[in-house]
């Protein structure tokens, strides 16, 4: 897979409405520029936002892995790929809206996918992780309801994971409490992904 192959919609479950009327493979042509000249619709787009950071991050992991996966003359595993960037779609979905009980006109609030793409930031605090689907278990409409956070993973291969798995639920919950006012009470962290260019010397190791 090219780093910058984009599955299509259908297969990320993504309609043109969760980007503001603009697509993945738009995005990814976007980011190709630069982000140059400057396309304020994409900008200014909360939707299309997440996605282009969640890209970004994307991108530099799969580079890396097709630098490994020349000098392996292994295939790099696709699945992962996939899963992440179904997470993307996931994210960049508004979703629920969540309410800041701190405003006095009650008007203010984040959404859901907001919060998802905090929880994937986390990442950035944790080299080796790479996070797909992001779910918030609760009723997130209601303040003080306890949420459960479960997100799946991807882990570089080599990395420790049960201390990878530490850093990141400790990465995502310092977030949450800097960024919302959610009451979690449990983040569950899957790792569905060892990513690694193999070869067959390696794995007899």
């Amino acid at each position: 897979m090219n780093e910058h192959d984009i599955p299509p919609l259908p297969a990320l479950g993504l309609e043109p409405q969760d980007l503001d009327g603009h697509s993945i493979e738009e995005l990814s042509d976007y980011l190709d520029a630069n982000r140059t000249p400057r396309d304020a619709a994409i900008e200014e787009s909360p939707g299309c936002r997440i996605a282009l950071d969640a890209l970004e991050r994307l991108r530099g992991i799969s580079a890396q892995l097709l630098e490994a996966d020349a000098a392996a003359a292994a295939p790099v595993e696709e699945s992962w790929v996939h899963r992440v960037l179904s997470g993307i779609a996931l994210d960049a979905r508004a979703g629920r809206r969540i309410p800041i009980t701190g405003d006095a006109s009650g008007d203010l609030g984040v959404t859901e996918g907001a919060v998802r793409g905090v929880v994937r930031a986390a990442e950035r605090d944790v080299p080796g992780a790479l996070v797909g689907r992001c779910v918030l278990e609760g009723d997130v409409a209601s303040p003080g309801a306890p949420i459960t956070v479960k997100v799946e993973v991807s882990v570089a291969y080599g990395a420790p994971i049960p201390d990878l798995v530490s850093r990141l639920r400790g990465a995502i919950s310092t977030r949450l409490r800097a960024h919302t006012e959610l009451n979690v009470v449990g983040i569950d962290v899957l790792v569905q992904d060892l990513r690694r260019p193999s070869s067959p010397t390696e794995e007899t190791r």
